[in-house]
């Protein structure tokens, strides 16, 4: 059985005592009566705020105009950046499935059996029902939950989003170019696949809750649908508090996208798809202005690791970072991340350290709930950094990759202890470092310049860090293995 979880209601008092000094502060027994009779009045629960993630799929750190691509046109992406906070050192895991389960679980992928790789469609495992997701903690406070979108940690019905806290599901269960069609295709064959795709090509489902309702699911319009589906959800839910998971399957190859956004961009294909995205950001944010929840509505848009590189321009950019996606430099794990709650959050830009596994506890916090408490949980609290701007409470990075812990940081330093390969496919096992790398990243984002030897001493203070992180990770089952036998790829 799933854990429970005692919540208590922030009850809101200001306001009921400020009538005490309103009108030329009368005395409460000729006002109001006693003071012992207005505490005993029914006193109405704040409602806590909305929460919606939309998370792109590997979308890189230098894929929106706000973080500095010069031809992708990202307006709305741009201006809840301009009236929130755009974080710059913000990360997610190295690939698809740790990430989503990190996300959700507030854990490390490692605590879950999903850090080694991908599932697949013919994987049986996947996020197993002991975890507990955000939806389920905040279903202890009354919340309407939905995921719509790319989910990607599990394909049986066990595994499934309305059986980890969501109401409701209306997506694709792995990622968009899994299932293909064709055999005895050679890998260049595939390759132009790829590049060139057509619907037909992958067999994808699109579910709703726990059937197929297409398939292949046509993608060219499903960055709209997901849109449509999670406007539907708002409109239902306006008057509860809800949480809105919205996955996109875009811009993770193969890249489509509708009738309206072909050529739309200078980017070429990959910008369209990302432009569609923004553009359906800005539905979802005009829509909480008609309905007036916009100010109690707190947005969260990020991305789930670096981009895939392999397809030349049609994979995405790190800008200045190092690396993509499937490696541990921090183009594969640090990406955008831009929170939006109009009225609340304190504008700026936060250059401290967050990461997506702070999510659950932030969310738990800010709802007046309670995070699950019989579990390693590995997040923090942000809602301070939210709302006053303080420092981030995160001084610590761990950068899991497929065989395990491979580098640390803290504060401005990280040292990996296993250097990524060079490429950045997941069948390419990245070899152990014969010797530590460090870099400053306040200095050195590129990770070009190697202080291992100019600082030894903080190569052995970040191991040693490492190895005390390595004695709470208690070794659980792999979910990734598939019915053939397959590994991760």
């Amino acid at each position: 059985m799933r854990g429970t979880m005692r919540i208590c209601l922030r009850l809101s008092i200001v306001g009921l005592l400020g009538l005490a000094l309103v009108g030329g502060a009368q005395p409460f027994d000729e006002a109001q009566g006693s003071r012992e009779a207005l505490e005993r009045q029914p006193r109405a629960p704040q409602r806590p705020p909305n929460f919606i993630i939309i998370l792109a799929d590997d979308q890189g750190y230098g894929d929106l105009g706000g973080y500095g691509h010069p031809t992708i046109r990202t307006p709305n992406l741009d201006r809840l950046a301009s009236e929130g906070q755009r974080w710059t050192s913000f990360y997610a895991a190295y690939v698809c499935t740790p990430s989503r389960a990190q996300l959700l679980t507030g854990r490390l992928a490692v605590r879950t059996g999903l850090q080694s790789g991908v599932l697949f469609p013919d994987s049986t495992g996947g996020l197993q029902p002991e975890e507990i997701t955000i939806a389920e903690v905040l279903k202890t406070r009354g919340y309407a939950t939905a995921m719509v979108g790319k989910w990607h940690l599990g394909v049986l019905p066990e595994y499934l989003p309305t059986q980890q806290g969501f109401d409701s599901y209306f997506g694709i269960p792995y990622s968009n170019d899994m299932d293909q069609t064709g055999e005895g295709l050679t890998a260049d064959q595939r390759f132009e696949r790829y590049m060139d795709p057509r619907i037909e090509y992958f067999n994808v489902p699109l579910m709703r809750n726990g059937g197929i309702i297409e398939r292949p699911a046509q993608q060219t319009t499903i960055t709209r649908r997901y849109t449509d589906e999670g406007i539907a959800f708002i409109k239902a839910h306006r008057d509860q508090p809800f949480f809105l998971y919205l996955a996109h399957n875009m811009p993770h190859m193969p890249l489509f996208r509708s009738k309206e956004f072909e050529h739309h961009s200078q980017r070429g294909v990959y910008g369209d798809a990302v432009e569609e995205i923004d553009a359906n950001v800005g539905r979802i944010v005009a829509t909480l202005r008609e309905l007036k929840i916009d100010q109690n509505t707190l947005v969260l848009y990020m991305s789930d690791n670096g981009p895939w590189a392999p397809y030349l321009e049609q994979g995405g950019s790190a800008g200045l970072l190092r690396g993509a996606k499937s490696t541990t430099w921090e183009g594969g794990m640090r990406v955008p991340a831009i929170f939006w709650w109009p009225g609340t959050i304190k504008t700026g830009i936060v250059t401290g350290i967050g990461s997506e596994l702070d999510i659950l506890q932030t969310f738990a916090s800010l709802a007046g709930g309670q995070p699950p408490a019989d579990r390693v949980l590995d997040g923090f609290d942000l809602s301070a950094t939210l709302r006053t701007g303080a420092a981030s409470p995160r001084d610590t990075m761990f950068y899991y990759g497929a065989r395990g812990l491979a580098a640390v940081r803290r504060g401005s330093y990280k040292a990996h202890f296993i250097t990524p390969a060079a490429g950045t496919s997941l069948t390419n096992t990245p070899p152990a470092a014969d010797t530590p790398q460090l870099y400053n990243l306040d200095q050195d984002p590129s990770e070009k310049f190697d202080l291992a030897s100019k600082h030894p001493e903080i190569v052995e203070q970040l191991r040693r860090v490492a190895d005390e992180h390595a004695k709470t990770v208690v070794p659980v089952k792999n979910q990734i293995a598939t019915r053939t036998g397959r590994g991760s790829q």
